[in-house]
């Protein structure tokens, strides 16, 4: 796939009205969102929690998380932010675009809404 930004709105769960607005490279690789710290801490996000994630290189970091509303093509998600470093360049997550119902296409290295989205395995009991 080449390579695809998307405008992306960080809000602070918290404190509705405070938000980081950024483009971001998607990266199907990646499971959460990365952004640089200075941004989530310029919002009143504050690290919750550590996670630890592997790198392409093998390398594996401890990083600093928090929960955020992650908002982009007219879609929103409640997601894990990761308070990256201060140089770093943002990342959309593969969590933040399933959840939302999108798709990427990688031969149009193009993003795709769904339809509807999925709920595999899940059957709605018979009317009675």
């Amino acid at each position: 796939m080449g390579v695809t930004y998307i405008t992306v709105t960080i809000r602070n769960p918290s404190e509705p009205e405070r938000v980081w607005e950024g483009e971001f490279l998607i990266d199907t690789g990646a499971v959460d969102t990365l952004v640089p710290r200075q941004h989530l801490e310029s919002i009143g996000l504050v690290p919750e929690d550590r996670r630890t994630y592997g790198l392409a290189d093998g390398q594996e970091l401890v990083m600093d998380i928090a929960g955020a509303k992650i908002e982009f093509m007219d879609e929103s998600t409640w997601g894990t932010v990761i308070f990256g470093a201060e140089n770093v360049e943002p990342l959309l997550g593969v969590t933040a675009l399933e959840s939302v119902g999108v798709e990427v296409d990688p031969h149009n290295a193009s993003l795709n809404k769904l339809p509807a989205s999925r709920l595999r395995g899940f059957r709605p009991k018979p009317s009675p």
